[in-house]
């Protein structure tokens, strides 16, 4: 059964584009069919601040493979990459999240999806806001932008030049 995947993607360590870019060409390698991609998003750190901007970006397309296939995909593409595993809000070559899988919850060990910080991340709800304005989230009922025009964060998210 084909159904819409909504994906994030940020890297704040060395050409961040380009591993954003790279991300989003194995991710459409691996599993993700009829894709489009949203621009490139420079972003402030969240968490822990004292570290450079980050590049987000977000990708949709649509896969048949189960949620945990997906997840599991997306980490083994972070490993391809090069993904070095540090503390909790740390710098990160590449980090790849499933955000949402239209019409599905899961929850199963540590993987929640929809993504469980979605709707207080901008650097999250802008690139998806871009390509998947409409996606309604399967665990709130509410669409991107719906979660976007109600996000409390306040961060900085500009396009990248």
């Amino acid at each position: 059964m084909h159904r819409r995947v909504l994906i994030g993607l940020g890297s704040n360590i060395g050409d961040s584009a380009a591993m954003v870019h790279r991300a989003m060409l194995e991710l459409e390698r691996s599993f993700l069919a009829r894709p489009q991609r949203s621009r490139l998003w420079k972003t402030e750190p969240v968490g822990f601040l004292d570290q450079p901007a980050f590049v987000n970006a977000a990708i949709i397309g649509t896969s048949d493979l189960s949620a945990r296939a997906i997840h599991d995909r997306c980490k083994e593409i972070e490993q391809l990459l090069g993904r070095t595993q540090r503390e909790r809000w740390r710098e990160r070559e590449i980090d790849i999240d499933v955000i949402m899988i239209e019409n599905e919850v899961f929850d199963e060990d540590e993987i929640h999806i929809p993504h469980a910080r979605m709707a207080d991340r901008r650097f999250v709800l802008v690139p998806c806001f871009e390509i998947a304005s409409s996606l309604v989230c399967p665990r709130s009922g509410i669409t991107i932008d719906k979660l976007l025009s109600s996000c409390p964060d306040t961060s900085t998210v500009d396009v990248l030049p």
